[in-house]
């Protein structure tokens, strides 16, 4: 009877010491399988000088691209070049049918002729006059009324001419030629088209400088300047080029309530183009500021967030910040409120990420 007991003491030991190591090793595992960091990219916050601006459309203009048109009426019968093509200074650009104009000098050549036969006899005549008149045989009358027909033959000579010269000068204008070197633009006429001195016939882009046209609402002509910056931006808001304003026009229009202003565009890489329009961003002022990325912010029930990386003694976890976001610069939002320069802002997975969530900050 007393090994029985004895027996079975050491059974029930046994069973809690097993159950006792059981409970211990549940407790390891379920410590070990607690909330793991989850990986985030971080970018620290940054300070910097960001403009308060407005953006307009404006329209860039060349001060170095003439508008071709024609110096005689006509129909065009030849086209010599293309659209894009560049040309040197006097190349022939279009033909307007010069046959009526060579005609007009022809039929004036051969007149002048007939002046010329009438020049040569009243000369003639002028000489023999003379001699009689020196030779006593004929009265100074007859003299002076040769004269009279040799001055008046050679001014109608002369005039006839400078009336050919005149018309052989017209008859060049029938070639339109290229005024300077450059790129032929858009050529909206066509053979056979009836073209007069108000008909475009292309334009000649130089390159060089261009000149950028915004109207700015009337109300802001008070804030307006002479060298206050002008950023021509992308459609991402990105700033291609910085100018700044050079002509502010006296008046109003009247019929848009707009006021235009010109600012000047050097464009060395021919990066713009002749009537090209533009977005153009008119900076009031610039203040300093802090920026964060776009990717970093999140939305939720009308309020804007973003998550801070921050260190809880050994162990980083995301803090969920409300902000006050102002205006987008480039890829960045301009914080005005919940985030200051130097924070460490997660701009990965933020909407996988909750308050208090540890994470593994990689840089």
């Amino acid at each position: 009877m007393g090994t029985r007991k004895a027996i079975l003491s050491v059974v029930v030991t046994s069973i809690i010491a097993l159950f006792c190591v059981g409970c211990t090793s549940g407790a390891k595992v379920g410590a070990a399988s607690g909330p793991q960091a989850f990986p985030v990219k971080v970018i620290t916050a940054q300070s910097q000088v960001v403009p308060i601006s407005t953006d307009y459309l404006g329209t860039l203009r060349s001060r170095s691209a003439p508008t071709l048109q024609p110096l005689v009426e006509g129909d065009i019968t030849r086209i010599f070049v293309s659209s894009g093509q560049r040309v040197e200074a006097g190349t022939p650009m279009l033909e307007i049918d010069p046959r009526k104009q060579q005609a007009t000098v022809m039929n004036q050549e051969a007149a002048l002729k007939s002046k010329q036969a009438v020049l040569q006899q009243a000369t003639t005549d002028l000489e023999r006059k003379r001699k009689l008149f020196a030779a006593g045989v004929s009265p100074k009358a007859d003299l002076d009324q040769a004269q009279s027909v040799y001055d008046a033959a050679r001014a109608d000579a002369e005039a006839m001419q400078a009336s050919i010269r005149e018309q052989q000068v017209q008859l060049h204008y029938y070639t339109v030629r290229a005024p300077a070197p450059g790129v032929v633009g858009d050529i909206p006429v066509h053979i056979g088209d009836h073209v007069t001195n108000q008909t475009i016939l292309s334009t000649l882009d130089q390159g060089g400088p261009l000149e950028a046209y915004i109207n700015v609402p009337a109300e802001k002509s008070s804030a307006m300047h002479i060298g206050m910056p002008v950023d021509l931006v992308d459609d991402q808001g990105v700033t291609l080029v910085r100018s700044r304003i050079s002509f502010i026009s006296p008046h109003v229009d009247t019929d848009s309530q707009t006021l235009l202003v010109k600012t000047q565009v050097a464009n060395q890489d021919r990066k713009f183009r002749n009537a090209q329009q533009v977005h153009a961003r008119v900076v009031w002022s610039e203040r300093k500021a802090t920026v964060i990325p776009i990717t970093s912010v999140s939305r939720l029930s009308g309020k804007i967030f973003a998550f801070v990386a921050e260190g809880e003694g050994q162990q980083t976890v995301a803090r969920q910040h409300v902000i006050e976001v102002g205006d987008v610069v480039g890829n960045d939002y301009v914080v005005l409120d919940g985030i200051k320069a130097g924070d460490k802002i997660i701009v990965t997975n933020v909407q996988m990420l909750a308050d208090g969530m540890p994470v593994v900050p990689q840089s």
